[in-house]
């Protein structure tokens, strides 16, 4: 029976890998707003830069810096034993592997969307595709272990990422959520990040205390990261999915309070669709917001919040 994802990345850390880390929080000087809002039922989170820090503040393929590109590939080669099975050029492993893996992912973004939609490149398809010229040259999968080739792409994507960005679940990220689990408010997730985004986050808070099932954390019927439907926020469509799945769950757009580091691409969508919003401004890393969008009537959140563990004051018990 090949390991599961969950199954996977326990081995992973079985082995005491290295990852990257991190770095230590800048914080920004800020007078947080509050005060309960009033029936509030479900709470939506953004992931990446929200409930995890994670390099970069946001999560991405593509790094600004490519030495980070280039150690993450080449250790997913190795990793892989991939090596003996590419077109090589000379020099290291990742040289001949990081312009297919740039044209690959332009490729994928050419793809069309919904009239205002973003598209959202799935890492995991960028790797199945990847693997396909590895077959080419008589790769062979250990499909005891990983799977069909979709289950090892998924895996290989994983490992991937983990080398390329460091994460971490935000101080009080655990405690918060506990809490509103415990007071019976529904909890979600609408952000951008892969389709492994869920076994991350569940293993990243699990790192920081003890978690509810997940049946209790995640109540809405909201898992939502924009490799699942490619596109990226703030695409409509995206937002208005969640809402359908609220709906489905019996719960309106007015009834769910959205919590992000980014204001123009998470919070002002989710308001025009009726949620309410908290704008987290605990450091600068992930941080997106303009003066005259937060100063705006129409746009501006409904709280800000300096702390993760403030959201369980706005909502009344």
């Amino acid at each position: 029976m090949p390991l599961s994802l969950a199954e996977y990345a326990d081995s992973l850390e079985q082995r005491n890998l290295i990852w990257p880390r991190v770095s230590a929080a800048v914080s920004v000087a800020a007078n947080p707003s509050i005060r309960p809002i009033p029936g509030v039922r479900a709470v939506l989170w953004d992931v990446y830069g929200t409930l995890l820090r994670v390099t970069d503040g946001r999560y991405g393929i593509v790094p600004a810096e490519e030495l980070r590109l280039q150690i993450a590939l080449d250790k997913t080669i190795h990793e892989f034993n991939m090596w003996n099975h590419m077109y090589r050029k000379p020099g290291p492993p990742w040289q001949s592997m990081i312009g297919i893996y740039r044209s690959t992912i332009e490729r994928l973004q050419m793809r069309a969307s919904a009239r205002g939609d973003i598209t959202e490149v799935s890492v995991v398809e960028v790797w199945r595709q990847l693997i396909e010229k590895l077959f080419e040259k008589a790769y062979v999968i250990d499909e005891g272990l990983y799977g069909d080739v979709d289950e090892f792409a998924e895996k290989v994507a994983y490992f991937f990422h983990c080398c390329l960005q460091g994460l971490e679940a935000r101080e009080g990220a655990v405690h918060v959520m506990t809490d509103l689990s415990g007071r019976e408010i529904r909890q979600g997730c609408l952000s951008d990040g892969p389709e492994f985004g869920l076994v991350q986050l569940l293993r990243a808070l699990s790192l920081q205390a003890a978690l509810p099932p997940l049946y209790e954390l995640f109540g809405s019927g909201v898992v939502l990261f924009s490799s699942q439907l490619g596109v990226r926020k703030p695409s409509q469509s995206l937002f208005q999915e969640a809402v359908s799945r609220l709906r489905t769950g019996g719960i309106s757009a007015e009834e769910t309070l959205y919590v992000s580091c980014r204001l123009m691409t998470d919070l002002v969508p989710a308001r025009r669709l009726g949620m309410k919003t908290a704008l987290l401004v605990s450091e600068k890393s992930g941080l997106e917001f303009s003066r005259e969008v937060l100063q705006n009537p129409e746009t501006r959140p409904d709280r800000l919040l300096t702390s993760l563990t403030q959201v369980a004051a706005l909502v009344q018990a």
